[in-house]
């Protein structure tokens, strides 16, 4: 009896797959929602996908061609060989590749992955017995009580370690291919300690050589069994260790929602250096800690001291990790016996309270505006001032537990436009400023200033985050500033002034925090305020920045 033939993907041609003889009748095998394609361990298979599995749970890596780690339901969905009804697919085992791409298909986002050992693919599978007699398909949340409880905990992962983590591996010559594998068989024994999982930790992985490669986003797995399996199937890449090169890429590309970073975790690089870095890290560092994440240093096998010519900074270290404190550091003198450092370095990744770098100037500050309202401005002036405070304020992570902002208009009277606690999104800040109705009248910066600082400030007086104040004003205060803006600055906040046309510059200067020349700006138009824009905001980093110091 021939076999017949079944055309199962085209790629520019067709494959052909033979149907196993004999199948007609086979019983198909029982999986779960989330059983993948290399717990089947056949070249193929029939077996039947349970109904009802939850779409935004599936992994599922490519299209057509499946990475091996991919669910075999939630492929069989993606390609539209199944329903979320569930039903019986057929299974092709097939080699590893490169570049599975990422398609939306049937509800299913599957997700891009640079490389995996083995593949499958799905089609249309045969009915058996078991379908036909509709007996109970078992799934991921098994029925029986002990499991019940087991199981959604170690999905859930260590809840007292939530941490967006990215593994930065040295894959230079330095380390060499040997060297690299013990270090991957670290990396995995820490993930694994971390207790990676939905509300716990997530990992991912970054390599470092010549160009940097991001291996997989903390978006790729959330089981520790996965990780494991993506490290194991990263290759070493050779080239120079530019690990300052690898550690910008990460700070800046590795971080984004799109790629799986969570808002209020704090983000953590732990950069492993064999012998020393062939570039400069000292600005990746810099970079890293405005974007906000944790730099950790692992160094192994320092340079000997007949080495030291030849290393760039031979205080790399100090300058690269967040603080330099000790903390940041940690050291193994060789890849080998080095299951004693895992559990240390796991404690440190999850000891939030020293995640000093997840604070920034963009999450960890309270603005204020005080924003003149007088008779002088005029109504299409009054509008590029309104366009000068959202220009400032749409820079900054504004949200509950981020950054915050707050806006006082101000002639001889005062008008709170809306506090620090009254909105916690950006969209709604930047629309609430938008709409801010002119006020027109005389000009009292002194009093609008004690008005700010006790009734705006006031409430906020046990907030973490460091307070500033920026007062827009265009002409001569009536009233006295020295004495509200010294008091303001005697309450810890920080007044950048800035002034247009009229403003005397005297009175600038007395609003101004110290160093006056960098907390003081002055414009004859109001147009003139655009560029004023990066100098505050620069201005208020930096300020920030030598407070944490």
């Amino acid at each position: 009896m021939s076999a017949a033939w079944i055309p199962v993907l085209c790629l520019g041609v067709c494959l052909l797959l033979p149907e196993p003889a004999g199948s007609e009748g086979a019983v198909p095998i029982t999986i779960t929602c989330f059983t993948r394609g290399l717990d089947i361990r056949r070249e193929k298979a029939d077996v039947l996908c349970p109904g009802d599995c939850p779409l935004e749970e599936f992994s599922v890596f490519g299209n057509i061609v499946y990475a091996s780690v991919s669910s075999i339901c939630g492929a069989a969905i993606h390609r539209g060989v199944i329903s979320n009804s569930g039903g019986p697919v057929r299974i092709y085992s097939l080699p590893g590749r490169e570049n599975y791409s990422s398609v939306v298909a049937n509800g299913i986002q599957s997700q891009t992955l640079s490389r995996w050992s083995a593949s499958f693919t799905v089609t249309k599978g045969k009915s058996g017995t078991q379908e036909a007699t509709g007996q109970a398909v078992s799934t991921a949340r098994p029925p029986t009580g002990k499991r019940l409880k087991k199981t959604p905990n170690k999905k859930a992962g260590n809840k007292d370690c939530k941490a967006d983590i990215a593994f930065l591996i040295d894959g230079s010559f330095n380390i060499g291919q040997r060297r690299f594998n013990l270090q991957k068989n670290f990396v995995g024994k820490v993930a694994l300690m971390l207790g990676i999982g939905t509300e716990g930790p997530h990992v991912g992985l970054v390599q470092a050589s010549e160009h940097p490669k991001i291996e997989f986003y903390l978006k790729n797995f959330t089981s520790a069994k996965d990780v494991l399996f993506a490290i194991k199937e990263v290759g070493f890449r050779g080239g120079n260790s530019n690990t300052g090169k690898a550690l910008k890429h990460t700070a800046q590309k590795f971080f984004t929602a799109e790629t799986g970073v969570r808002k209020g975790i704090p983000k953590v690089v732990v950069v492993f250096i064999d012998g020393w870095p062939s570039d400069d890290i000292e600005e990746a560092g810099i970079v890293a800690r405005e974007f906000g994440v944790n730099v950790f240093i692992v160094s192994v096998a320092k340079p000997i001291p007949e080495e030291l010519g030849m290393v760039q900074d031979v205080a790399f270290v100090d300058k690269a990790v967040c603080r330099n404190n000790g903390f940041f550091s940690y050291h193994m003198p060789n890849w080998f016996g080095t299951t004693k450092y895992v559990k240390p370095l796991v404690q440190k990744l999850c000891t939030h309270e020293q995640m000093m770098c997840s604070k920034t100037c963009y999450n960890s500050v309270n603005i204020a505006f005080l924003i003149d309202g007088s008779s002088s401005v005029g109504d299409s002036n009054f509008r590029l001032m309104l366009e000068f405070v959202s220009n400032i304020a749409k820079t900054f992570e504004i949200s509950d537990i981020g950054a915050k902002i707050a806006a006082v208009q101000f002639t001889y009277d005062q008008r709170t436009e809306f506090s620090f606690t009254d909105y916690s999104t950006k969209e709604n800040v930047l629309a609430v400023i938008r709409n801010i109705r002119y006020m027109s009248g005389g000009t009292a910066t002194g009093d609008a200033i004690s008005f700010t600082v006790r009734n705006v400030f006031g409430p906020m007086r046990d907030s973490p985050n460091k307070n500033f104040l920026v007062i827009v004003t265009d002409g001569q205060s009536y009233d006295d500033v020295r004495g509200p803006a010294a008091a303001a600055h005697d309450a810890g906040i920080t007044i950048f002034s800035v002034g247009v046309a009229w403003a005397p510059l005297d009175d600038l200067k007395d609003m101004a925090s110290k160093p006056k020349e960098s907390h003081a700006f002055f414009t004859r138009e109001f147009t003139g305020l655009e560029p004023i824009v990066s100098d505050v905001i620069r201005g208020i980093c930096r300020d920030f920045l030598e407070s944490q110091q």
